[in-house]
């Protein structure tokens, strides 16, 4: 039998679902990590024993296969663990029966449609990772006079207020007025991309829905609705065996630091330990 293969601790937190790569080493900057009861301060350090690692005094959770799931998210909801406002976010929404999820990128509170969501940390950060090449594709309307040209343009790539964005293929569905609807897709889906580009055109967005993250689809789901993702079919979507255990159903989120529990923690904390 092979040796357990030493990873960095950051690493092993994110695949036992706590949260991404990214935000377990800001937990390690906080001090939150510890490895055999002694706090860490570097995420290089590399472990073959997750055993060994507690965040806030907690040993990572028994491992689960990792898992994928569809969401219609509706607009005006956002896509956070809670909002300062009181604004309902999608951990209000989602069902009890789902394990402790994360959501795979981001939609901002006006826009809506597929939102993929995980209890992966590395699966997360494989699905937003640019290099994996999926499409993000939306359907678009908009109000304001279209230049198909300028909208050709755009598969160039293009630079707005010192921001670089890459290529984007948009094309015109329909006018209806001064309205017209649009198919846009994308690969990187950097904040607010979608709408900071067709401003740049003149173009005002009026309802932003998406429609596609890489080959999975919206189709005919209802806001609200949840669906998963077979593991075959991840599995021969990413070009791998079924998933393995490396998430978590039962992982309570860490990533954010301790305060008091608004509405939405409260139903999220109930969820995530049902």
């Amino acid at each position: 039998m092979s040796e357990p293969k030493a990873e960095r601790v950051a690493k092993l937190i994110a695949r036992a679902g706590i949260c991404s790569r990214r935000e377990a080493e800001r937990l390690i900057e906080q001090g939150r990590v510890a490895v055999d009861g002694e706090p860490i301060d570097t995420p290089s350090l590399t472990l073959d024993d997750p055993g060994r690692i507690t965040v806030d005094g907690e040993r990572l959770p028994a491992p689960e296969p990792a898992r994928l799931f569809r969401y219609h998210k509706p607009r005006g909801v956002l896509v956070a663990e809670r909002d300062p406002h009181g604004r309902p976010t999608i951990y209000d929404r989602l069902p009890q029966s789902l394990p402790r999820v994360m959501p795979v990128g981001r939609l901002d509170v006006n826009s809506e449609g597929l939102l993929l969501l995980t209890n992966d940390g590395e699966l997360k950060r494989r699905l937003e990772l640019p290099a994996t090449g999926w499409i993000r594709r939306y359907r678009v309307r908009v109000f304001g006079e279209v230049d198909e040209a300028a909208l050709a343009s755009l598969n160039a790539g293009i630079t707005v207020e010192g921001v670089r964005y890459g290529p984007i293929e948009a094309r015109l569905d329909q006018r209806t007025g001064s309205n017209a609807w649009l198919t846009v897709a994308l690969r990187e889906g950097k904040n607010r991309e979608v709408r900071r580009v067709m401003e740049h055109l003149g173009l005002k967005v009026s309802r932003l829905l998406r429609i596609a993250y890489g080959p999975f689809q919206l189709g005919a789901m209802r806001p609200d609705q949840v669906s998963e993702i077979a593991p075959k079919v991840l599995a021969e979507q990413l070009g791998t065996k079924p998933p393995e255990a490396t998430g978590t159903g039962t992982a309570k989120s860490k990533c954010q630091p301790p305060k008091s529990q608004s509405r939405s923690k409260r139903n999220a904390n109930r969820r995530r330990t049902a």
